[in-house]
């Protein structure tokens, strides 16, 4: 098995030739796209219902704009953590419908909300997922014994560059719309409800770059390349109970049921350098035709790669992303996890770099078989001389708001309170 670059002259013809016919059907297969015609569709009274047994935004598909926001429980009871998510559940149901807000009649008092969406809140597509991380299930109250099986502390793998303050949280919030002042708003709303329990730990704002006219099209990350292809289809129930959801027949904690887990990873870019890479090289480090999001020698970006008609990595390099992240072998959907990633941009490096790149999120209901042993399989990848992980953590996201449930995470509470 080699994973070098081909160095014969004919199949780097042949490579050539692949990638032409694939580029020139995808540019024959663009629609004709409408000046302005996403801004006008715009429907901000959209809403995404937040009950259920799941809860939104894990398998919902992703809207324009997110923030990822990360915190630590300043209360030191049980009864203080009970509150936080009573708080959370209320403050989630109220931003998720439509709402014309009261006027301020006492201005001696600060104003009842930012009001910086006017007198109407629409939810624009408003989901807000609560993940609770591995420091919560400390001894502070009394939750160790109900700790999810594969919850742990995320741990620095070979390429990666963990900064503290950009790691970890006992509480995750994943907030996403389709407009940067849904979000914002939100966020806002959330701290101003809970600033008594919860102190912010890290922060990071998200983005979708580029989409079809027509909603369809796989997000561009910032290398130009589209990002989550592979993805299993949400619409496939069957397929989502074995990859994302923890259910009644897996070895898990029974509160856990309805579930998942989610990894976070921020993940800067070296994108000067990046834009200085051959377009073959970027190919090569993906697997994929640029434009067309193609594997390499196909036309369409579902098309299959057919590694079993390229057992020498003459078409599909070894070492190339797709093939190392879902070799296939011996089946389709290699990977456990299904991701919904962000990118992201902070202005500039303290050495004066662009500060851009992607959130990495990804949901499993094994940890270990979904993202870690994902992870890796791309170990040492060529990708990795590009990108730098700096951030992030491991997270279980509760189960969705049903009947049995007067609040999210109430059955965890409820065990903890039992006597022992």
């Amino acid at each position: 098995m080699s994973d070098k670059k081909i160095p014969s002259t004919f199949t780097l013809s042949r490579r050539r030739v692949l990638k032409t016919l694939a580029v020139g059907s995808a540019a024959l297969s663009m629609p004709t796209l409408a000046a302005n015609a996403s801004e006008s569709s715009h429907d901000y009274s959209k809403t995404i219902n937040f009950k259920g047994d799941h809860q939104a935004g894990v398998i919902t598909k992703e809207q324009k704009d997110a923030s990822f926001i990360a915190f630590d429980v300043t209360s030191e009871t049980l009864d203080g953590l009970e509150t936080v998510l009573k708080i959370l559940t209320e403050r989630i149901a109220y931003l998720t419908q439509d709402h014309v807000l009261p006027a301020n009649t006492d201005d001696k008092l600060p104003p009842h909300e930012s009001g910086i969406l006017g007198r109407a809140l629409k939810p624009d597509s408003l989901t807000i997922t609560v993940a609770l991380g591995d420091s919560l299930f400390d001894k502070r109250f009394g939750l160790a014994p109900f700790k999810p099986k594969y919850l742990q502390t995320m741990t620095s793998f070979p390429n990666d560059r963990l900064e503290p303050n950009w790691c970890g949280g006992d509480i995750t919030l994943q907030i996403c719309a389709d407009s940067p002042e849904s979000v914002i708003y939100a966020v806002r709303d959330i701290i101003q409800h809970t600033n008594r329990y919860l102190s912010p730990r890290w922060k990071m704002d998200g983005f979708l770059p580029s989409r079809d006219i027509d909603n369809k099209s796989t997000a561009i990350n910032l290398f130009g390349f589209k990002d989550g292809t592979g993805n299993a289809s949400a619409s496939d129930e069957k397929l989502m109970n074995e990859l994302v959801w923890v259910t009644d027949t897996d070895k898990e904690q029974s509160w856990c049921v309805g579930g998942s887990y989610q990894a976070i990873r921020l993940i800067r870019f070296n994108l000067e350098f990046w834009d200085r890479t051959p377009l073959e090289d970027q190919e090569n480090n993906f697997g994929r035709h640029k434009i067309s999001g193609a594997p390499i020698g196909m036309k369409h970006e579902q098309d299959s790669p057919e590694f079993d008609k390229d057992p020498h990595g003459d078409r599909i390099l070894f070492d190339s992303h797709m093939r190392r992240a879902e070799p296939r072998n011996p089946e389709r959907h290699t990977a456990k996890l299904r991701r919904r990633s962000y990118s992201y941009s902070l202005g500039l490096s303290n050495t004066g770099a662009l500060d851009m790149g992607l959130i990495f999120v990804s949901y499993q209901k094994n940890l270990k078989t979904g993202f870690i042993d994902t992870q890796k399989r791309l170990n040492g990848e060529p990708l990795e001389r590009y990108i730098k992980p700096f951030g992030g953590g491991y997270y279980f996201v509760l189960p969705g708001l049903n009947n049995d449930q007067s609040y999210m995470g109430a059955n965890l509470i409820q065990l903890a309170k039992k006597p022992t």
